[in-house]
């Protein structure tokens, strides 16, 4: 039985990708700040699905977390066969609104762990010869918008960057860039969305669903929604410029989680 990693794993699209994956027999290490909200969860999966879910607390904006999620990615007794780097967070506000020390705590979570993260991971799984992780990135990569945006971007240019130097290895790395999901997300950010058009609005066991379609097809980057692709593939023809002003109108940060 394969044993998969999700860091951000008790609500949004990391909750959606641990029931998918246990409802699919995978055994689960579940990766969150909330202890409590942990044991729940991996309660809750063991008992519907029968399979092993461990917890790992951990807090991705500082050195111990990542430190400590890291060790369990390279444990060679008991391998990671995928990793889903989920963790993340939204600030409310435009630039030199958000505090620097919140700004540079989004990096810390969007990059450096998800670099640290992605390295303890694919060393082992190319050793092996197989694995695959999924790094969650946001449509927000492709507009011109803040921290947020700049961090999702590096996280797109990062994973197809890693996927290419890993060819042949066994090992798999897929960007996914979902739109708007209903999720905490923006509640815990503290964000209205009461401008944001109902059909802009996914699923997010429907967007894990695609993603991991897209993970087997062996894609590298997955815009899990019609609806989004052709608004991505349509941005490709607009100047970065009036890109900016169309993500002021549809919502100060655009948001995976």
């Amino acid at each position: 039985m394969t044993t998969a990693l999700i860091t951000g794993s008790t609500a949004g699209i990391g909750a959606a990708f641990a029931r998918r994956l246990a409802a699919d027999g995978h055994d689960l290490v579940l990766v969150a700040r909330d202890i409590k909200r942990l044991r729940e969860q991996a309660t809750e999966l063991h008992d519907r699905h029968g399979i092993e879910a461990e917890v790992l607390t951990a807090d991705l904006a500082g050195d111990a977390g990542i430190e400590a999620v890291a060790a369990r990615l390279g444990d060679r007794r008991n391998p990671v066969d995928l990793l889903v780097n989920n963790a993340g967070f939204g600030n409310k506000g435009r630039y030199l609104e958000v505090s620097l020390a919140d700004e540079l705590r989004m990096l810390k979570v969007h990059c450096e762990a998800v670099l640290r993260l992605t390295s303890a991971a694919t060393e082992a799984m190319r050793d092996r010869g197989r694995g695959g992780v999924v790094n969650v990135a946001s449509v927000a990569a492709f507009v011109p918008r803040g921290t947020y945006g700049a961090s999702k971007a590096w996280v797109v240019q990062f994973t197809q960057g890693v996927a290419r130097d890993l060819s042949g290895s066994g090992v798999r790395l897929m960007a996914l860039c979902p739109g708007f999901v209903r999720t905490e997300f923006h509640e815990r950010a503290g964000m209205g969305t009461d401008n944001i058009p109902g059909w802009m609005w996914l699923d997010a066991d429907k967007v894990v669903a695609s993603a991991l379609h897209d993970l087997a097809r062996g894609r590298t980057l997955s815009i899990p929604d019609p609806r989004y692709k052709a608004l991505m593939g349509a941005a490709k023809l607009v100047p970065r410029g009036m890109l900016g002003g169309l993500s002021s109108r549809t919502g100060r940060k655009y948001g995976p989680q």
